[in-house]
């Protein structure tokens, strides 16, 4: 008995190899837990053209939103850690445990990453319609009409509201919070003029810059962009600290093998390198940044503490 115990634990060790190589034998879906159409979901659909192609199976994307994300994250914490169910989420993800207390999955825990995939700047934007033409334009109107002014965002605690209460605080403004469902609707309303100003993801902004149907005031990152590199930050406009790094990243499920999160960290990658990706994401303002699965855990360490200092000193309410 004691000899067949050994024999079929050594089997199951075996199998954790194994099985990384031999996956996928069948559809993978990457969980987006925000709208069609956003910063994560264009980064996820790149990505996932290339590895169906690489891997021989359809790799499908998925939207399942909700509650700041939290829904589509709840879904892939509780899936089978096989590697056919994973999660691509933004920054977000690490503000969440700090809004809603009473996640049904631990952040840390239950969802371990896999790589970072993409970092890009916000761009604040506003109607032509305001007149505004600089971040400091609009801090002088805020500052005239405290209260009256409003900024819309893709949900209480994404990167677009994050972003927004930084530079809130960095510019000592009194306006308003107008969270949507996501970001085609944020930018939507703020293009014609229903909110004020919007921290949008350059990916889904830059073509309506480009089309004069909003004008950028600032970039919302600490550094310029490669596709609006006249645009200075909001930090060189004097707001001091107001700069939010915004990321794209895959995460699995608790338990997936180490040696299956290896595969895909490396499957990721050569997609990522590859020309269609690259070409992709960096006409739109992207840049691809794979990391090692412990590089990305420490990414996400640090800015669970840093996103709950934020959360607490914006004052935002607990949902």
């Amino acid at each position: 008995m004691i000899r067949l115990i050994a024999i079929v634990a050594t089997a199951a060790l075996a199998v954790l190899p194994a099985s990384a190589q031999t996956y996928p034998d069948k559809t993978v879906h990457i969980i987006v837990p925000f709208t069609a159409g956003s910063a994560t979901d264009v980064v996820a659909r790149a990505v996932a053209q290339v590895m169906s192609k690489n891997l021989g199976q359809p790799v499908v994307v998925e939207n399942k939103t909700g509650a700041g994300g939290t829904i589509g994250a709840a879904q892939v914490a509780k899936s089978a850690p096989d590697g056919y169910t994973l999660m691509a989420n933004s920054s977000a993800h690490t503000v969440n445990p700090s809004i809603y207390p009473n996640l049904t999955y631990d952040t840390a825990r239950d969802l371990p990453p896999i790589t970072l995939l993409a970092v890009q700047p916000n761009i604040m934007v506003a109607s032509p319609a305001k007149g505004w033409k600089t971040a400091a334009d609009f801090v002088k109107t805020a500052k005239e009409q405290p209260g009256k002014l409003t900024y819309a965002s893709a949900g209480v605690g994404s990167g677009t509201h994050m972003n927004a209460e930084k530079f809130k605080l960095s510019a000592g403004i009194d306006a308003v919070h107008v969270p949507y469902r996501g970001t085609p609707e944020a930018l939507s309303d703020t293009m014609n003029g229903r909110t004020d100003v919007f921290f949008g993801p350059v990916i889904a902004v830059l073509p309506m810059i480009r089309d004069g149907r909003v004008v950028a005031l600032g970039n919302g990152s600490p550094r310029r962009s490669s596709v609006l590199p006249d645009l200075a930050t909001t930090e060189e406009q004097g707001f001091k600290d107001s700069g939010y790094n915004f990321w794209s990243g895959l995460f699995a499920p608790a338990g997936t093998p180490p040696a299956l999160i290896a595969r895909l960290n490396a499957e990721v990658r050569k997609a990522l390198d590859s020309p269609e990706v690259k070409e992709r994401l960096g006409a739109l303002g992207a840049d691809a940044s794979p990391t090692t699965p412990e590089e990305f855990a420490r990414i996400v360490a640090f800015e669970l503490k840093d996103n709950a200092e934020l959360v607490k000193k914006a004052g935002i309410k607990v949902q």
